[in-house]
């Protein structure tokens, strides 16, 4: 998840474009970490000396590291501890977006610097996504946007986050929530939440957009906008909200009911006072989750 919310750090902090964003995300999966991008998480190096080694590469047919021990910037101990190294995804994600030219070695130092400062990301082990640091993220994410939200609300988003990982692909980036009070809709699905604690969940998207999300869930490929795509993404909603009363029955004893989902038919959504918007960018366009919970 660290990679998900580093994506949305940098676009609050106009580092990058969306589009880059999303470029990078899909590069993703073909990516390989590079030892100078490694050197310098580790501290080994700074930036101006991997682009030194980087740019003596477009000279000469040699390694990264065999340029960077004869320049002195590394030790032959320290080349073969970084080829063991494993990276935290964020650092990955960074990478892919120096490789596109989005940003540079210098920038992407001093943004991961900022960014584990900013999260607090002190002696942790980075590839290792703890619950209760995922849930501080997920808490200062929500802080930042000023939009206030509950401790049921962090146990629903982070549920929601991960099941986002499970069931479609870690290839995405939630933008900054944002209260609304009325919101045009494509296609949209939602679900209601009865109880101690009440929800009434929504998930809106362009229908191009229905049809791919619609495939990753079943793992298929559908190629138009039919009842299949309909009936996966009323399935995920579900199976989505399912989760969460059996979390809060196991965590909380708190029982809730659930009805079925249902298609929003209106054009806009009248919201209340408690709804928050989260876009979210996935290489095939954004969906929008319209979440409301208060107890």
């Amino acid at each position: 998840m660290y990679s998900q919310f580093f994506g949305s750090y940098l676009l609050r902090r106009d580092a990058i474009t969306p589009e880059q964003l999303t470029h990078a995300i899909s590069q993703l999966s073909a990516a390989h970490i590079k030892l100078g991008t490694l050197a310098m998480h580790k501290g080994y190096m700074v930036a101006s000396e991997v682009d030194e080694v980087c740019f003596l590469q477009t000279r000469e047919d040699r390694r990264f590291g065999e340029i960077a021990i004869e320049r002195g910037y590394l030790t032959e101990d320290q080349v073969r501890e970084l080829l063991k190294t494993q990276i935290p995804d964020f650092l990955l994600f960074g990478q892919c977006l120096v490789d596109d030219g989005a940003i540079s070695y210098e920038e992407l130092q001093t943004l991961v610097l900022d960014y584990e400062a900013e999260n607090e990301m002190y002696d942790i082990d980075l590839n290792i996504e703890s619950k209760e640091k995922i849930t501080q993220l997920i808490e200062r994410f929500f802080l930042v946007a000023e939009v206030p939200i509950t401790e049921y609300s962090i146990m629903y988003m982070e549920l929601m986050f991960n099941n986002l990982v499970r069931f479609i692909g870690d290839d995405f980036t939630p933008l900054t929530p944002i209260p609304c009070d009325e919101f045009p809709v494509n296609y949209c699905v939602s679900q209601r939440i009865h109880g101690k604690v009440n929800c009434i969940s929504r998930v809106d998207m362009e229908e191009d957009v229905a049809i791919a999300f619609a495939s990753r869930y079943a793992k298929t490929t559908f190629t138009e906008f039919d009842e299949y795509v309909q009936a996966s993404i009323e399935d995920f909603i579900n199976l989505h909200n399912g989760l969460f009363m059996v979390n809060m029955s196991n965590e909380h004893s708190i029982e809730l009911s659930l009805d079925p989902p249902s298609v929003d038919t209106t054009e806009a959504l009248s919201l209340s006072s408690t709804t928050f918007i989260l876009p979210v960018i996935y290489p095939f366009g954004a969906i929008h989750l319209i979440i409301s919970l208060y107890a």
